[in-house]
């Protein structure tokens, strides 16, 4: 098991997610990782971050203090018995080793976020790693409303 698998809150299964991209309704990856291995999903927001269309696949990025309407998203709770496997394979999924590790392509982060009726979670959020972040500052293609399915039906022209 990846450094860092298994961590939680204290509560039995740990910490929700938050997912804002492939891994959302209807996205690639969304069958692929979560499909039997979860309990609850539900529209959800993040604040203070920025999201960007990368290479194939979108990257939220810390911007607090930023004016923006934040990350949407789902926030995906796992089955009983289906964490630390669904934890382990998340981090292999967004390419997260360790905290610090220089190959993290993303970083997990327990954030607070917002359930569709305003009240807050705390969840896993996996953010673009620092080297990535900077790249993204530079050369990204920032998604104005962050929100990667209205973007990739924009692209895809429906």
């Amino acid at each position: 098991m990846r450094a860092g698998a298994g961590a939680d809150d204290g509560r039995e299964g740990g910490l929700p997610f938050f997912v804002y991209g492939t891994l959302r309704p209807g996205e690639r990856n969304h069958d692929l990782c979560l499909r039997g291995r979860v309990a609850a999903e539900e529209p959800a927001r993040l604040a203070g971050a920025l999201l960007y269309d990368g290479p194939g696949y979108p990257y939220a990025i810390e911007a607090p203090g930023t004016v923006s309407s934040g990350v949407v998203g789902d926030l995906v709770t796992a089955k009983p018995g289906e964490y630390d496997g669904l934890l382990a394979g998340l981090d292999e999924l967004e390419g997260y080793e360790a905290p610090g590790d220089p190959r993290n392509l993303y970083v997990r982060v327990a954030r607070d976020v917002l359930r569709s009726d305003g009240t807050p979670a705390r969840a896993w959020v996996y953010f673009a790693a620092p080297s990535v972040t900077r790249a993204l500052r530079a050369r990204g293609r920032l998604i104005e409303d962050g929100d990667w399915l209205a973007h990739i039906r924009r692209i895809r022209g429906g």
